[in-house]
C-alpha cells in the first residue's frame, strides 16, 4: 500500500473508531433515559379542611306602600330607622350598616279602574350588614322577627339571601398543597409497591382548583375548602 495513504486512512480510521464508541455510549444514555422516563405514575392528591366564615352579608330586605311619592319615602326613612336601631342594638356598629338606594314602582302605571290597588307606589328597600361578627349575625337573624311587630313587612328572596364568606384563602393555600403532595405520593406509594419500584423524584406537578363551599344547607357558616393536585412520579 502507498505511504501517502496510510496516514490519513489511520486518521480516518480512528476517527471512526471515536465516534462509534462515542454513538454507543449516547444510545446506551438515551435508552436508559428513554427507560426511566417510561416508569411514570400519574397520581392525584386531595386536600380538605373546614374552616369558619370570617365575613356576612346579611341584606335586611323591606317593602313599604304609599299613595304619594313623599309618603313613600318618609315610610323608607321610618322603618330604615326602626332597622338600623334594632341592629345597633343587638350590637353591631354604624359602619357595618349600609342602605341602598331603594326601587320604586308605580303600580297604577299599567294598571287600569278597579284592577288599581288602593296605594299607588311601592318601594323594596336593602339595608346591608357587612360584619364580621359571624356568630352574633347567626344569633340575631331568627331575632329580626321581631321587627314585624313594629309594622315593618320583611321580604325574602334569592337575590338578598345571606351569605357566609371566608376570606383567608391565601392563609391556608400552601399547607394545603402540601397536604394534597402528600396524599398523591402516597397513592403513588402504593402503585411503586405493586410494580416492586420506589417513589422517585417529581417529574411534573398541577395545582387544581380550590373550591369553597358550605359545609352543609344548615351551617352556611362552616366552609369545606378542597383542592385536588395531579403529580406525575418517577418510578427508581
Amino acid at each position: 500500500m502507498n505511504k501517502n495513504y496510510l496516514g490519513p486512512a489511520f486518521v480516518l480510521g480512528v476517527t471512526l473508531a471515536i465516534g462509534l464508541i462515542w454513538s454507543g455510549s449516547y444510545l446506551k444514555d438515551a435508552v436508559q433515559l428513554w427507560k426511566q422516563a417510561d416508569r411514570v405514575v400519574s397520581v392525584k392528591g386531595l386536600a380538605e379542611r373546614e374552616v369558619d366564615a370570617d365575613l356576612v352579608l346579611w341584606p335586611v330586605s323591606f317593602s313599604v306602600s304609599a299613595d304619594s311619592l313623599a309618603d313613600l319615602y318618609q315610610a323608607i326613612d321610618a322603618d330604615k330607622n326602626k332597622i338600623s336601631a334594632f341592629l345597633t342594638q343587638a350590637g353591631f356598629k354604624a359602619q357595618e350598616l349600609s342602605f341602598a338606594a331603594p326601587v320604586v314602582q308605580d303600580l297604577w302605571a299599567n294598571q287600569y279602574g278597579e284592577q288599581r290597588p288602593p296605594l299607588r307606589y311601592k318601594a323594596d328597600a336593602v339595608l346591608l350588614v357587612r360584619s364580621q361578627q359571624v356568630v352574633r349575625v347567626k344569633k340575631t337573624q331568627p331575632e329580626s322577627v321581631q321587627l314585624v311587630s313594629q309594622g315593618i313587612l320583611l321580604t325574602q328572596n334569592y337575590e338578598h339571601k345571606i351569605q357566609y364568606i371566608f376570606t383567608q384563602l391565601n392563609d391556608i393555600k400552601p399547607q394545603m398543597i402540601a397536604d394534597a403532595t402528600a396524599n398523591a405520593r402516597q397513592a403513588a406509594a402504593q402503585f411503586a409497591e405493586d410494580a416492586d419500584a420506589e417513589v422517585g423524584s417529581i417529574r411534573s406537578a398541577q395545582q387544581g382548583y380550590f373550591s369553597v363551599s358550605d359545609l352543609d344547607t344548615y351551617t352556611p357558616e362552616i366552609k369545606k375548602v378542597r383542592v385536588v393536585t395531579s403529580v406525575e412520579y418517577l418510578l427508581d
